[in-house]
């Protein structure tokens, strides 16, 4: 529980009050630990998911909910099928008046009623009448029914008739400025050690002195001037040079273009919710990746209602989103439906079109490159990118995407000098937000095709060309940034270099189209490696051991279909022994260790962060949704910290007196007993050949002693791990959290005053990032001359990803990434405009998702290169697996056909063309 604005907030996941229930009815079950191998057998929501049992919100109705109204009640939305015109309102006769709904919710009634977007999202969530759609697809009206039939009857009435949206004057689509514009100018010393002369991360970023005609005005170049002066002038110097370059350079400009998408999560957006009037309380089920958000959000939404809304009953779900879930709107409007309800429970759930018309779209890119690089060395000088995406009618996160896309354009190759800028446009169509990739999907893949036409036109193996300039340990990243611990992008080529797809590839084009006349073989090869994270991760997590030895996880992060609830769980098993016995995922209410947040971590300055800092309790941010990759290492970082916390302040501790003293009252230990030859084995603790204890025997030890059985952490990331000094058992111990509560035995959590903090410099948001990690994949194609139908023989994938939790969660992400990025490489498109989902006739009939059959699925191989030591940490993987397939492919249809495309996708119809 907590208050936020005023209004106070349940947080119970699902239909229960307690988490606990869902593994006592076996919809959650504790992990089956093979303490022997260190493995767990499945995933603690595998089962479930598998045998349908509810798990998803989609699943969830009024009956399913203690204290809910037994009776369903159903809404849907109308929406804007063009965006040019005056909207003038709303023709429902064709529903009769059998047929016209209980209630319809209307821009007039919000307005009424003083509900409204939260900021993040812009205005008119209902477009009220007279105003132009800022986007197609734009919601107009919400219309509610009491029963089922009459809903699914009226829906089906109205679906695909365009006439029921009245339209008026002619007025063009809407015209404003960029969502977002960023520039990142580098020009190093004279070799990669030396200092920059100009740097983002040394000096700034660039941004835009004006805006004119909606585009960016850039500051005027000037040596010695400002900071963005002083970027211009060497920006212009870059400039200058690509236009006359030394007669020893090949300078190459390419454009390339990349499609949007639907994000295609396989559960649809959905709300299920209640409002109490006479407790004046509203009970939401959701699924999202940032339940954090929702809560504070909606709470600030109800506070500024007229409505009255004293409390809110959220219940995050299980969800599916990679970005799909993340910020997006959806929430809201099933609490308008819920407030209009009159009384029941009102549903509100997209059918497929609906989804393709409503959901998150990926951002398509125009992009611009020029590379330079020397013909003699065959290393490259120079990268200039110019970066155009589509935002679509919300800005959403499309600052941070164009932001990230630029930043990623070098991919995994050193430039001693570089300009990349990018602007995210506002457009009519639909709003683009996060997606898996998140930008880097498309400048990587774009970099990575122009390699191989580098590497062509020198007339050097693509994979020799790679290695030459690939970016190494200690160089730095086009921000003037060192990449944090060992970069091994080296290692990833050097496998690729001897793997037999590649080796053998002309030997095999040659003998499989002498075998199979009308086709053309080919193989392709990318390679990239991106960042996980946003430089302002941060999170909560609370673990407690009882003295039977049980030991429960809460944890702020969200499950999206990553296997993160399962992977947190194990992360318990590194200092306890075995993984948590029962895990709670989207916990909000952190009461127990009050944490104050304010200003923006992404844009204070030092002197207000430093000022800011002196509060005990305070953080640069409170809690990130699960996204940017950031399960495996930033939300174990937390979940680590914890149980590290409690096996040195508890368990160990314990173990000490037990072996020191002799369980029987025998003898003292015989050995010199250190705390770093603790290691668990099968049956408990052992060190040194000390007797190995259970965890049970522990932990009833520790509870005996009063010693520390719970703790809970907050941390925060800034590209750096922030640190606080914290006095412990009357020990002063400085430890990488900014928060921490603990409890000794059976007692309550107490929090704990950190006597001094030290937060990472706000210089570091300049470095955009720093952790990184690498994944290269070859493709292995047919492709048909007559149809231009492109088959994948084989693919093979090698990562680097640090030490693996669970190594079949790695596998499952790979695979599944690899299979996204084949679907955006060779088959997915959705047109932006008229033509595209904002009709509201989009669905999977005209939408290719891949297939088994279109992802090589029982011939694909992977390879893991092992961490470097025991202690390397897990890196997050799970965005930047579906990125090097993606020019693998474009590379391999280059090999087979002679033509190098440049627009995604690659289909069939654009094969014929070039081939007739």
């Amino acid at each position: 529980m907590a208050v936020i604005a005023g209004v106070t907030v349940y947080l119970a996941p699902l239909y229960s009050r307690a988490y606990a229930a869902l593994f006592e009815n076996k919809i959650l079950q504790s992990p089956i630990w093979d303490a022997k191998d260190k493995r767990i057998r499945f995933r603690i929501d595998g089962q479930s998911k598998v045998m349908g049992k509810k798990v998803f919100a989609r699943d969830i109705r009024a009956r399913d909910m203690p204290h809910w109204p037994q009776k369903q009640g159903h809404a849907f939305i109308l929406r804007v099928t063009q965006a040019d015109s005056l909207y003038q309102g709303l023709d429902l006769s064709l529903l009769g008046e059998d047929l016209y709904p209980d209630r319809m919710v209307t821009a007039e009634d919000l307005m009424r009623d003083g509900l409204a977007f939260p900021a993040f999202y812009g205005e008119d969530m209902l477009l009220p009448i007279g105003k132009t759609p800022a986007y197609l697809g734009q919601a107009v009206a919400i219309l509610i029914y009491h029963d089922f039939a009459r809903f699914r009857f009226a829906k089906d009435k109205l679906k695909f008739h365009d006439e029921v949206i009245l339209s008026g004057k002619k007025t063009g689509p809407l015209e404003r400025d960029p969502w977002g514009t960023f520039r990142y100018v580098r020009v190093g010393g004279t070799t990669s050690n030396d200092d920059d002369l100009f740097s983002s991360l040394k000096d700034s970023p660039i941004f835009p002195s004006a805006m004119k005609k909606h585009l960016p005005v850039w500051p005027e170049g000037q040596q010695g001037g400002k900071l963005d002066q002083q970027g211009m002038f060497y920006a212009q110097n870059i400039a200058d040079e690509l236009q006359t370059p030394p007669t020893d350079w090949l300078v190459m400009s390419r454009r390339y273009t990349t499609q949007s998408i639907d994000t295609a999560a396989l559960e649809p957006d959905n709300a299920n919710g209640w409002y109490d009037s006479e407790s004046q309380s509203l009970h939401l089920v959701i699924p999202t990746q940032s339940p954090q958000e929702v809560v504070e959000s909606l709470s600030q939404m109800a506070s500024k209602s007229l409505l009255p809304i004293k409390q809110v009953f959220l219940h995050p779900c299980y969800t599916v989103g990679y970005g799909s879930k993340d910020h997006y709107n959806f929430p809201y409007y099933g609490t308008v439906a819920s407030l209009y309800g009159d009384g029941y429970p009102i549903r509100l759930a997209n059918d497929r079109y609906e989804q393709f018309q409503s959901s998150l779209k990926r951002h398509a890119f125009d992009i611009d490159y020029t590379v330079a690089v020397n013909r003699q060395s065959g290393m490259m000088q120079t990268i200039k990118a110019e970066m155009v995406a589509n935002g679509g009618g919300r800005s959403n996160f499309t600052p941070s995407v164009v932001m990230v896309g630029a930043t990623a354009a070098q991919s995994i190759y050193y430039f001693p000098k570089s300009d990349l800028s990018s602007i995210g446009i506002a457009s009519r169509a639909l709003d683009a937000g996060s997606a898996r990739g998140y930008g880097t999907l498309q400048s990587m893949a774009a970099t990575e095709m122009m390699v191989d036409e580098l590497a062509a036109e020198l007339k050097l193996d693509p994979i020799e060309f790679r290695l030459r300039n690939v970016l190494k340990s200690g160089m730095k990243n086009t921000q003037g940034a060192i990449p944090a611990g060992a970069i091994r992008a080296d290692e990833v080529l050097e496998k690729a270099a001897q793997h037999p797809l590649w080796l053998q590839r002309q030997q095999n084009k040659q003998a499989y189209e002498f075998q199979h006349p009308g086709k053309r073989y080919g193989v392709g090869f990318g390679c990239v490696q991106k960042d996980f994270g946003t430089g302002a991760e941060t999170s909560f997590a609370r673990v407690e051991l009882t003295e039977d030895g049980r030991i429960t996880l809460y944890h702020s992060g969200a499950e999206m279909g990553t296997g993160m609830s399962t992977s947190q769980s194990v992360i318990c098993a590194q200092w306890l022994g075995k993984p948590a016995d029962e895990a709670h995922f989207s916990v909000t209410d952190w009461s127990l260790l009050p944490v104050e947040t304010s200003g923006d971590p992404y844009l204070m300055s030092q002197q207000e962060q430093d000022k800011l800092q002196t509060n005990p309790k305070w953080s640069p941010s409170y809690c990130s949704p699960s996204s940017a990759s950031n399960s495996a290492y930033y939300f174990s970082h937390s979940t680590g910290e914890a149980t590290r916390l409690i096996f040195d302040q508890g368990i160990w501790p314990a173990a000490m007196a037990i072996w020191q003293t002799g369980i029987g009252g025998g003898q003292a230990a015989p050995y010199v007993i250190r705390k770093e030859d603790a290691r668990w084995v099968e049956g408990g603790l052992t060190a040194n050949g000390m007797q190995v204890l259970s965890l049970e025997i522990l932990a009833q030890k520790a509870h005996q002693m009063g010693a520390i059985t719970g703790a809970i952490v907050h941390v925060f990331n800034r590209w750096q791990w922030a640190e606080a000094d914290f006095t412990i058992n009357n020990q002063q111990r400085r430890l990488p959290i900014d928060g921490l509560a603990l409890r000794h035995a059976n007692g309550q959590f107490e929090p704990q005053m950190r006597q001094q903090v030290y937060y990472p410099p706000v210089q570091r948001n300049n470095a955009a990032v720093t952790y990184y990690s690498a994944v290269g994949t070859l493709a292995e194609v047919a492709v048909d001359i007559a149809t231009g139908q492109v088959e994948l023989l084989n693919h093979h994938s090698i990562m680097e990803c640090g030490n693996l939790i669970v190594a079949e969660l790695v596998s499952g992400q790979l695979q599944g990434g690899l299979a996204m990025g084949i679907g955006h490489s060779l088959h997915e498109y959705l047109p932006l405009y008229e033509d595209g989902p904002g009709n509201g006739t989009w669905n999977f009939n005209r939408y290719h998702l891949p297939r088994a059959s279109d992802v090589a699925v029982w011939k694909q191989s992977e390879e893991i290169l092992p961490a470097l030591s025991e202690t390397d940490p897990p890196k997050g993987m799970a965005e930047v697996v579906m990125i090097p397939v993606v020019a693998a492919l474009v590379n391999a249809i280059a090999h087979a056909t002679g033509h190098r495309f440049r627009d995604l996708p690659v289909r069939a119809e654009n094969i014929r063309e070039v081939l007739s």
